[in-house]
């Protein structure tokens, strides 16, 4: 993949990209590891955020059993969780009602006892700080753009800080070439649908035999709110209005810090409505007046998107390649029902950190680190998938009502019995993009405009997010034939990329006239959710890293 440039290098024992939780875990655990065992390893984190963190976006309720094994002390230290669980609520919301549902009826794992709610970006933070404390090397604002490889064909390490190539593909007086970093082993944790995860799962076939991965669009704001309307502690989900019974989707609201609520919608991308536009779907969702009662008088703070794995146990890949491995949602470990993935993503850094060091210091390197998926099957991480792993399939199968009522009960019995269930295990069928129906076959949906007070434009949500590009860069989001959009898009779905897109990237332009339509691409609003790279019909779209540093810079999401 690397082109021949003339590099500096350097070595390492572990080279981790992604600085999320699964990236953070695994470089604390390796140096917990050597420090018990009285040996030296070298780790890096590499971060395509400007800071750790300032890509990071999640619901999020934190179960602390993973934070737990990693470091038994985060409270006495100081780690941001603090806001403990004291309500769930569950809604099924209609047009302008409500009902709420029994929670005693929801299984034993949908509970939220024990849980905290947080800003998983400032968990990252913390991560970072403990991490550095410990000795590993950490540096924001460095994309991993491409791989390096051994004569053998195992993955040698990859290319960070390549800087200064103008729009034209020509180079800039600023240019830099960047750096090569090597490892005994890589760690690909750059979340969900990553760059080089993409080129990795292709290239070996480590999805061979499984289940096409799943995804969904996650939608996120914070609000701060006056102290009538906070609840601390609150955890509020919903399902149903404003989608319909045969699209996948459903909300959360948490409570947390001081007056702040996180408020945001999740739109399962297997919708077939190309008219659909999951951002709209969210501001109309603000509008119920059971939404509305909670943000009522309050600020809009923060604006993000994201997207999100829901394949779950049937699509996680082999975890595995020569040369690394795949941690975190660069695997996909989600809990969909849960609604939590945090846990599962820094328990599958510690993981792959463990069967790395004992390598290590066996004198391996470069190979394949089979004793992490071993691992991985053995633990509470692969018991907590397969309870849930129906879950999804029955929702696409049977909508939301009667899916999610089905499902209930079969996680109720999986719960009760280690995993199993009457129906085995459920096919997911095809990838998201392939379920997109012609716009023929739908009526246009028509969306209310924003009234500034609990409902907003893209644009201006995008600026909350303070996401931002060098201009004169080479666009990172590829178009494999630029005549796609306008030629097969535009007349056969409308070109959904207009509306599946949370940001504005996307346009059709037309003259004066209204004709000659042009397809713009706006890559300086990009929030790097992935979602086009996932629900271009035509997989037209690929996303890849931009200069690094570049995207958004969220505070606190």
């Amino acid at each position: 993949m690397s082109e021949d440039v003339e590099r500096e290098a350097m070595e390492y024992d572990v080279v981790i990209v992604g600085g999320g939780p699964a990236g953070l875990s695994a470089a604390i655990r390796l140096k917990q590891l050597a420090e018990a065992a009285g040996a030296e390893i070298s780790v890096a984190v590499l971060e395509k955020g400007s800071e750790v963190g300032a890509h990071i976006l999640s619901g999020a309720v934190i179960d602390p059993i993973a934070i737990s094994e990693l470091i038994p002390d985060w409270q006495a230290k100081g780690a941001p969780i603090t806001t403990k669980v004291t309500k769930d609520k569950y809604l099924m919301l209609g047009p302008s009602g409500e009902l709420e549902l029994p929670a005693f009826a929801m299984p034993a794992l949908m509970h939220n006892n024990g849980n905290y709610i947080a800003s998983l970006a400032n968990v990252c933070r913390w991560l970072a700080t403990e991490a550095e404390a410990l000795g590993v090397e950490i540096y924001p604002g460095f994309a991993a753009s491409d791989l390096v490889w051994r004569e053998d064909g195992s993955v040698k390490g990859v290319i960070v800080g390549v800087v200064g190539i103008g729009k034209d593909g020509e180079q800039k007086p600023d240019y830099q070439p960047g750096m090569e970093l090597h490892g005994k082993y890589v760690f690909i944790a750059e979340g969900v649908r990553g760059s080089l995860a993409k080129v990795l799962i292709n290239k070996f076939n480590l999805s061979e035999g499984k289940e096409p991965q799943k995804f969904g669009i996650g939608i996120k704001e914070i609000w701060q709110v006056p102290d009538a309307n906070f609840h601390k502690g609150l955890v509020e989900h919903s399902f149903g209005w404003p989608l319909d019974d045969k699209t996948g989707g459903g909300s959360f609201m948490y409570h947390f810090d001081e007056n702040y609520v996180a408020v945001g919608y999740v739109v399962h991308l297997n919708y077939k409505n190309p008219w659909l536009s999951p951002f709209d779907e969210f501001q109309r969702f603000k509008q119920h007046p059971s939404v509305r009662s909670h943000l009522e008088g309050g600020k809009r703070i923060a604006y993000g998107a994201r997207a999100i794995t829901e394949g779950g146990w049937q699509s996680i890949p082999k975890l595995t390649f020569p040369g690394g491995v795949l941690i975190g949602c660069s695997a996909g470990f989600v809990n969909v029902p849960r609604i939590k993935g945090s846990h599962n993503a820094m328990k599958t850094g510690m993981l792959a950190a463990e069967a790395a060091f004992a390598a290590i210091q066996s004198g391996r390197e470069a190979d394949e680190l089979v004793e992490y998926p071993a691992a991985f099957e053995q633990s509470w991480v692969a018991r907590e998938l397969k309870i849930v792993r129906n879950a999804k399939p029955l929702l696409s199968r049977l909508g939301t009502f009667w899916g999610g009522v089905v499902g209930m009960v079969e996680m109720h019995i999986a719960s009760l019995t280690g995993g199993f269930s009457f129906l085995g295990t459920l096919k997911h069928g095809k990838p998201d993009y392939a379920y997109l129906e012609p716009a023929s076959q739908h009526k246009p949906i028509v969306y209310p405009k924003p009234d500034g007070v609990f409902s907003f434009d893209k644009l201006s949500s995008v600026f909350l997010s303070a996401t931002n590009h060098e201009e004169d860069q080479p666009a990172h989001l590829k178009l494999k034939d630029p005549s796609v959009p306008i030629s097969v898009n535009l007349p056969k779905y409308g070109e959904p990329a207009r509306l599946y897109c949370p940001a504005g990237v996307y346009e059709v332009l037309y003259d004066d006239a209204g004709q000659n339509p042009k397809f713009q691409i706006n890559a300086q609003n990009c929030v790097h959710c992935k979602t086009c790279d996932i629900k271009d019909p035509s997989q037209n779209i690929n996303w890849t890293t931009p200069e690094g540093g570049g995207g958004p810079n969220y505070p606190n999401m």
